[in-house]
Order: C-alpha cells, then sequence, then structure tokens
C-alpha cells in the first residue's frame, strides 16, 4: 500500500485499541490536561504544553480527534523510519507486528503524553540518521513533532539529552546540531509556558516536590527530617518519624503530607507552599547522604528497567471524577454518552484486553535479542538506530524510576521500541552495498551524505 493510504492504514492498525474500547483510552491525569484548556487551569505538575496540543483537535467537540492524530503521528515516523533503514516496504507489516504483539498500539491509543516517549526516540533518530532520506519538510516535521515530545514531559528533556549526546558520538556535529534545535526550542517553550501559566521562569516550578517524595520513601529525605526537626522548623517536621513509606501515597494522599492542613498556614498550601521546603530538604540530603541518594537511584532505575506491562493503565480507577468531569464541563452530551459507553468506563476493559497481551513479553525478549545484535554486529544507519533505542531505555528507565518511583506504564511506553529493530538487520552478503539509508541494507552509509537543515 502506498501514498496518501499506508499512513492512515498503519494509524488504524494502531488503534484497534480505542475500537475495542469503544473509546479513546484515559487515565485518570487525562482529566488535567483536560482541564488546561476546559477550565484554563495552569496545573501544578504538568507543564502548559500537551493538554492545548489535545485541544487543537478535539475542539470541545470529541477526543477521537487528538487521538487519530497521534496514532497518524506515530505511523508517520515509523514510515521515514523504515525508509531511512532502507526497507520501504516494511512500514504497514511493522505497524501489524506492533498492533498484534507490542504495547504500542495500547499508548497510541491513550490520551497520554506517553506515547512521545518513544516517539521522541524515534525522531531523534531520523533528525541524526535521515540525511537525504528524508525531504525538507519531513525534517522540519519531525523537528516539531520532536520539540511536542521533549516539552510535553519533564521526563522526556532528560531523554532527549541523552540521545543528543549519543547522536553527537555516532554521527558528529553537524547531525547533533539538527538534534540540539528542537530540544533548545522545547526548553524555550517549557520556561516561556511555565513563567506564563505559573509565574515562575523554570522548567519545574515545583518538581523539587516530586523529587522529594521519592527519596522520603527511599529513606536518605526521612531521616533528614528527623535529624533536623523540630528546629527546622519545616511543616513536615510534623510528619517526622510517620512519614508515608510510598511516594504515592506522599504525593496525592488528601490528608497525608502534601495535601493536609499547612501548620504555618503557608497559601495556597499543597504542592505549591512545600515546594521551597522541598528544596531545602533536597540539597540538605544530598549533602548528607550522596552515597545512599545515588544508590536508591540506582536501584530504582533498574527495577523499572523491568517493568512492563500494560494492565495498569486500562482500568476505570478515578476516570469518571477526573476525566468524566471535564466532559461534562466542556463537551457536549453525547461525547459525554460515548465515554459513559466504554469498556474501560464500565470496568470491562482489563478483561477484554488480557488475551491479547500475552505475546508482549515474548516479542520482548526477541526484540531485545536482536537489538543488541545490531548494536553489536550492525553498522551505519541499522547501529544507530539499535544504539539510541537500548540507551533511550536505560535513560528512560533513569529518569522516571530514579526520579518518580517505579510503575509498569513507564518502561511499557518505551519498550516496544525493540521490536522497530528488525527492519535493521544487515542482509548477510548484501551488507554494505548500496550507498545511503535508501540502499540495500543497515550498513550502507559509511559516511553521512549531505541533508538539509531543519
Amino acid at each position: 500500500m502506498k501514498g496518501a493510504l499506508a499512513l492512515p492504514a498503519g494509524a488504524a492498525l494502531l488503534l484497534w485499541p480505542a475500537a475495542l474500547n469503544g473509546y479513546p483510552l484515559l487515565f485518570s491525569d487525562t482529566g488535567a490536561f483536560l482541564a488546561q484548556t476546559v477550565q484554563g487551569w495552569a496545573v501544578w505538575d504538568k507543564p502548559f504544553i500537551y493538554g492545548p496540543a489535545l485541544h487543537l483537535f478535539h475542539g470541545r467537540v470529541t477526543l477521537w480527534g487528538p487521538v487519530a492524530a497521534q496514532a497518524l503521528a506515530l505511523s508517520w515516523l515509523l514510515r521515514l523510519t523504515a525508509r531511512v533503514l532502507g526497507r520501504p516496504g516494511w512500514h504497514l507489516p511493522l505497524c501489524a507486528l506492533l498492533a498484534l504483539g507490542s504495547a504500542a498500539p495500547w499508548f497510541t491509543a491513550t490520551l497520554m503524553p506517553d506515547w512521545l516517549a518513544p516517539a521522541l526516540v524515534l525522531a531523534m533518530f531520523l533528525l541524526g540518521f535521515g540525511g537525504a532520506a528524508l525531504r525538507r519538510a519531513e525534517h522540519w516535521g519531525v523537528a516539531a513533532l520532536a520539540v511536542l515530545a521533549v516539552a510535553a514531559h519533564l521526563s522526556h528533556l532528560p531523554l532527549a539529552v541523552a540521545l543528543l549526546v549519543a547522536v553527537l558520538g555516532l554521527r558528529g556535529w553537524r547531525a547533533a546540531g539538527r538534534c540540539a534545535l528542537p530540544v533548545a526550542l522545547a526548553v524555550g517553550l517549557l520556561l516561556g509556558s511555565n513563567l506564563w501559566a505559573q509565574g515562575r521562569l523554570a522548567l519545574s516550578p515545583y518538581g523539587t516536590v516530586f523529587a522529594l517524595a521519592r527519596l522520603v520513601a527511599d529513606g536518605p529525605a526521612a531521616r533528614t527530617i528527623m535529624a533536623r526537626c523540630p528546629g527546622a522548623g519545616w511543616h513536615l517536621c510534623a510528619w517526622a518519624g510517620r512519614l508515608p513509606a510510598d511516594a504515592d501515597d506522599f504525593l496525592w494522599s488528601g490528608d497525608g503530607p502534601v495535601w493536609g492542613k499547612r501548620t504555618d498556614g503557608a497559601r495556597p498550601g499543597g504542592p505549591i507552599s512545600l515546594a521551597p521546603e522541598a528544596t531545602a530538604i533536597l540539597r540538605e540530603t544530598l549533602l548528607r547522604e550522596p552515597g545512599a541518594v545515588l544508590l536508591a537511584a540506582l536501584r530504582n532505575a533498574a527495577r523499572q528497567l523491568v517493568l512492563l506491562r500494560v494492565g495498569d493503565t486500562l482500568g476505570p480507577e478515578n476516570l469518571a471524577l477526573f476525566v468524566g468531569r471535564q466532559l461534562a464541563l466542556g463537551f457536549p452530551p453525547a461525547e459525554q454518552a460515548r465515554f459513559a459507553a466504554g469498556r474501560q468506563a464500565r470496568g470491562e476493559l482489563p478483561a477484554a484486553a488480557a488475551p491479547f497481551l500475552w505475546p508482549h513479553l515474548p516479542l520482548l525478549g526477541v526484540g531485545l535479542g536482536l537489538t543488541l545484535w545490531v548494536a553489536w554486529r550492525g553498522a551505519g544507519v541499522g547501529r544507530g538506530l539499535a544504539v539510541l533505542v537500548l540507551l533511550g531505555l536505560l535513560a528512560n528507565a533513569a529518569a522516571t524510576g530514579a526520579l518518580s518511583g517505579p510503575h509498569d506504564r513507564y518502561q511499557a511506553r518505551m519498550a516496544w521500541l525493540l521490536l522497530v529493530a528488525a527492519p535493521s538487520l544487515p542482509r548477510g552478503a548484501g551488507e554494505g552495498r548500496g550507498g545511503g539509508a535508501g540502499g540495500s541494507g543497515a550498513a550502507a552509509v559509511p559516511t553521512p551524505r549531505p541533508s538539509p537543515q531543519p
């Protein structure tokens, strides 16, 4: 299938979980992203990026618009990747493989910025290795998508930096410059949007609260609070010796350390008032126990690396409260009815999805073996993709596991990239023949060809 039909065909393959559900898949945080434009809320813990991007495609009419846009964007990136690897005919077979045997469609069909993490890896590969295989307009389009991907979630920025360093080492300064431009633009977008929405020129105005929750759960920050209280006069001194051992409980419990009544009457309370104190506690914890902090980070990253299941994103938990409320405030009754009729909202999706999830782990094992082999024995653009995928998985585990806490969806959203290594396998005797990214094998590009600057 060629031309205009290939992209929507690939997108349809990647959207089948939404069809199974009868509605786009959602997560409780989807409600916060909708609230950014439905109610104009500057949500404290989320960049003001993904919510407006959703609004461009839903227009307060239907959430099918943005989920279709996500699927089309990913189908396009996979098509370009197959072309750069010299396997243009692999686009639809690859989409079918991912649809049937990986978590890719489950995250593509979910209205969360998670799908943009693997999209960022593909975008950086295309910018760094695409060369003359991409048209000028395609370079610009990929760069624009990379800006959105980096800015949409704070964990994507360290991922982008790791990928940028890899491109620099593998392809040199010119290719790295093409990758650095969208990263720099995303940083500017984050700073500007936070200044406008939160009144603070910062990448993450209140992100220290998340880091504090992680280090309290791991122990070092809890020990700092015990050692310094009550003399420090911190709000958290009231919790010394009884801090939650779970980071999520610390962050979200209504009567817990973050959201409980302030002992000093600070306004508005919650994470905004806690952030300066969190910064001070983090600084002191790093000085007191640097080794313990590093060990905890490595332990959480290692655990995150092997959490790969999709199931924890499919239930109805808090959807009616957070997403249903935004639909009631900003969308027509027909859309509210479609949401309520979906399997996920009725609590039926986990059971309906279960028969389709079992191939994921076995195929990931095969994909890991292929990707490691290509990274070791491959060359050219194929090896570049394998290295970026492996590095991306490590950087993602470090950024999410160490800074937020291990959860299945954080790594499952990325692991399916291992299957994209299959088209980059060398073709035996044909390896090294055919100059350029469109040649006969992944090793066909011994030196970069001139390419348009995005």
